[in-house]
């Protein structure tokens, strides 16, 4: 509306401008009221099959809602179910309408949007949620009472939640989302060619270390086949045999004279002797000690 003085000093009511009418503006600001929050995160019909569900059936929907696939290998996709199904719970402990929770989830949505998508900073975020919350929360004006989707305790609620869940945790989510991280390899196939063992002088070579074929072409001795052994250890029983049989067909005596084994005998003979004269001396000896001391008992007796 525009204002103006004409002259004579009288202030006309206000005119709206040209082409326009009250009905028009009305649903200008109805649209404008319309874009806050706006696409909706989820249907009216997905909300109510969600709220027939428990906690697990909330989780299935909402994984496939979100198209999550990897949620036992990909930390990311098990973080983000685990924000909106939480927020989800948290908004049916709070009684909420089917459009306060619509509007609820888109909130949780845009918020972790202006994060991901716009890089906004954790102030501006909050900032966002203040202008935000100025549309959809209460309103002292009665004009945009109509529109207030949640009333002043409803909304107190919503941001002591959203300071506990993503605020709080802000940095982390914030690392979730630019911080490049090594892929983790939880399982591989590999074939391993096994060498069987060739009892050689030689061990066996490493799995990982050597080939099978540089291993069997230079390193590994020929296998005997067992022919061949065979011929070995009855070669080796014949030597043994013939060797016995030489040693046995040979004089031991061979190469000494008479004079020689007789000097060998004597010397044995002496050394006998020796030995058997010096143990009768030392017998003799123990009883001549024996006796005298009994004859000196009779004496002094």
């Amino acid at each position: 509306a525009s204002l103006g003085t004409p002259p004579g000093g009288t202030t006309p009511a206000a005119t709206t401008p040209a082409g326009t009418t009250p009905e028009s503006e009305r649903e200008a600001e109805i649209q404008e009221h319309e874009k806050i929050l706006s696409p909706d995160f989820l249907s009216v019909a997905q909300i109510t099959e969600m709220l027939a569900e428990d906690v697990d059936g909330v989780q299935q929907k909402l994984k496939k809602i979100l198209n999550f696939k990897n949620l036992h290998t990909c930390l990311k996709e098990a973080i983000l179910l685990d924000y909106y199904v939480s927020g989800f719970l948290w908004a049916r402990g709070m009684d909420f309408s089917v459009i306060q929770y619509i509007k609820f989830m888109t909130l949780l949505d845009m918020l972790l949007h202006n994060l991901r998508t716009l890089h906004m900073s954790l102030e501006d975020n909050i900032k966002w949620l203040g202008e935000v919350m100025a549309e959809i929360g209460p309103s002292h004006s009665q004009k945009n009472e109509e529109w207030s989707i949640f009333n002043i305790r409803q909304a107190n609620a919503v941001i002591d939640y959203l300071k506990i869940s993503l605020f709080q945790h802000y940095k982390l989510y914030e690392f979730l989302f630019y911080s490049t991280r090594e892929e983790i390899v939880i399982g591989t196939k590999q074939v391993i060619e096994v060498v069987k063992p060739s009892g050689g002088l030689f061990p066996d070579p490493l799995e990982e270390g050597i080939s099978f074929d540089l291993y069997s072409t230079f390193i590994e001795p020929p296998p005997i086949l067992d022919t061949e052994m065979k011929r070995l250890d009855q070669k080796q029983v014949l030597e043994e045999s013939q060797s016995e049989a030489n040693t046995s067909d040979v004089d031991p005596l061979v190469g000494f004279t008479i004079e020689d084994i007789k000097s060998v005998l004597d010397q044995v003979t002496d050394d006998i002797l020796i030995g058997i004269q010096t143990e009768i001396n030392e017998k003799l000896q123990i009883q001549e000690e024996a006796f005298n001391a009994r004859i000196e008992k009779l004496k002094k007796a």
